[in-house]
């Protein structure tokens, strides 16, 4: 089977069951459109503004956009690109491209203009969907690019330089495109968090997210009467698949915009959800806020809640423990996996296992996981190397990049991915992340893993999120600096720091610490080439003399 049988399977046996429903509590406007669209259900609240479709009327959007897709001259092989804020649209558009055979290229809502451009000629995208928060980051560039694509506009006041898309598709059939597909054609291309410069273009099949599909429901069981509360963006292979556990259960999910921990518990609350998947900064704000008595859980009705999940970068043991004190009968799964292995999955700890809490786990389903040396020879167990996964949702390849692709791609048929993250198998089989290859801090000729130090400086009740990078020094080479940030409204000193951390060994003890901000980008991960440019030896130079 392909993605797109498991939608049209939905439509068929429960077309009139809600499947979508987006909550924005900051819009306040609201209007009533036809039922065809989509019915708006607002609540009490006139600040909360809610919209839903059914399953039929998801597959008829994507039939309707898939069949003027090939009005236009789509084929098998084309590149669309999809440039959207989380929306009742997103999904139905990345489903009409699939339907035409077509590859669907989701883009990183905070892409400047040229990161835009770049990602689009990368991909050799023939067409872009991109909605009103980056009308000026787009018509920036829409002589550049507009000469041989075509632009869609998703919402209302269309510019002058894009075509309407409600327009454009308001004519369009409803019923399914005759175009035949298979699970090894070629779906969608997904850009890497670029990190180490501009993103790398990652190239996926059907095989790859149907699979992905029959992971995410292995996990985490879902059925039709659960409701899945999704806030990261859609852009991002870890939201969208974690979603497809619902695409394949034929079960609601919501749509959030809005990250506070009031909006997030209020949600859950009123839209009855019952799977939670949060990042790491989210889920430490809803529990600072309980902490410190801003929110009170009686407040809710979260009795339906039985599974939070967290993924994308590593969970300190600590908030994990504090999110049991909160919420004792609370399933808990952490999700490993990268864009490269269709986002989340093929690690995951398995909600049957808390007390190995700190792990990523063990092989996800239909995975199979080695600890490798520079040789890709495994090393004995316990023993430090790089986690390298095989299974059906690794990657094809980078799209046109085949030196990048051989970097990271191992065996006869490339089955084999280098995820370019150290870790080690305990010996119950467990997997624990040591830290990404490239942060690692050779210290005196010690190696030092800033995960370890992270998930240790985690723990202080004061501190609310931290991260760890080295720092040029003329005779260690580098030296361990964490950049704290402390919970707000209450006061955390040096001293208090560094007799914390006498419980660490000498050598990993942090020889600076930095009180500010902890950056992370929208899924999560903190963001430390932005912390080496900010605080390397030019940038601290000039803080402290600014100090």
């Amino acid at each position: 089977m392909v993605i797109t049988d498991f939608l049209e399977r939905n439509a068929r046996e429960f077309g009139d069951d809600i499947c979508l429903v987006e909550v924005n509590p900051e819009r306040k406007e609201s209007r009533r459109v036809t039922w065809r669209e989509y019915e708006l259900i607002e609540s009490t609240s006139p600040e909360y503004y809610r919209n839903e479709i059914s399953w039929q009327i998801f597959d008829e959007k994507a039939n309707r956009f898939a069949n003027l897709l090939l009005s236009r001259g789509v084929k098998k092989g084309d590149k669309i690109a999809i440039l959207l804020m989380n929306c009742l649209e997103w999904l139905p558009i990345y489903f009409g491209i699939l339907k035409t055979g077509a590859l669907a290229v989701p883009l990183n809502f905070r892409y400047t203009s040229e990161e835009i451009k770049y990602c689009i000629n990368k991909a050799d995208v023939n067409i872009l969907v991109f909605g009103p928060e980056f009308i000026g980051r787009v018509e920036a560039i829409s002589e550049e690019i507009s000469k041989t694509r075509l632009l869609y506009f998703v919402g209302e006041n269309c510019p002058s330089f894009a075509e309407d898309y409600s327009i454009a598709t308001s004519n369009c059939s409803s019923r399914k495109p005759n175009i035949i597909l298979d699970e090894k054609d070629d779906a969608a291309i997904y850009f890497s968090s670029g990190t180490t410069g501009f993103p790398k273009a990652i190239l996926h099949n059907h095989e790859s997210l149907a699979h992905s599909c029959r992971t995410e429901q292995a996990h985490h069981g879902q059925t039709r009467d659960d409701v899945f509360l999704c806030i990261p963006p859609l852009y991002h292979t870890g939201a969208k698949m974690h979603w497809f556990g619902s695409l394949l259960a034929g079960s609601k999910a919501v749509l959030l915009k809005g990250t506070s921990p009031d909006v997030i518990l209020e949600t859950a609350s009123k839209e009855k959800c019952t799977i939670v998947w949060l990042l790491v900064p989210w889920a430490q704000d809803i529990l600072t806020s309980l902490d410190l008595g801003k929110l009170k859980l009686s407040d809710y009705e979260l009795t339906q809640w039985r599974l939070m999940h967290i993924g994308a970068q590593p969970v300190p043991q600590s908030l994990i423990r504090r999110w049991f004190e909160y919420f004792p009968d609370h399933q808990y799964d952490t999700n490993y996996g990268l864009s490269e292995s269709i986002g989340p999955g093929c690690v995951h700890l398995g909600v049957e296992n808390p007390h190995k809490v700190g792990a990523i786990g063990i092989p996800g389903y239909g995975w199979e996981v080695r600890i490798v040396d520079e040789d890709f020879c495994e090393v004995p167990k316990g023993h430090v190397g790089e986690l390298a996964v095989k299974g059906p949702g690794v990657m094809t390849c980078y799209y046109n990049d085949p030196e990048a692709s051989a970097a990271v791609l191992r065996g006869s048929e490339n089955e084999w991915l280098l995820t370019g993250d150290v870790a080690q198998i305990d010996e119950d089989g467990f997997i624990w992340l040591v830290d990404r290859a490239k942060d690692v801090i050779i210290s005196g000729g010690e190696n030092i893993y800033p995960v370890q130090i992270e998930d240790f400086l985690s723990a202080h009740p004061k501190i609310k999120d931290v991260a760890v990078i080295g720092l040029a020094d003329d005779r260690l080479g580098e030296i361990v600096a964490a950049i704290i940030e402390s919970i707000p409204g209450v006061e955390c000193t040096e001293d208090e720091i560094n007799e914390f951390c006498k419980q660490l060994p000498r050598y990993k003890r942090p020889r600076k610490l930095i009180f500010a901000d902890v950056p992370r980008n929208p899924t999560g991960k903190i963001e430390k080439p932005k912390l080496r440019e900010m605080y390397g030896a030019v940038g601290l130079v000039a803080q402290q003399n600014k100090a």
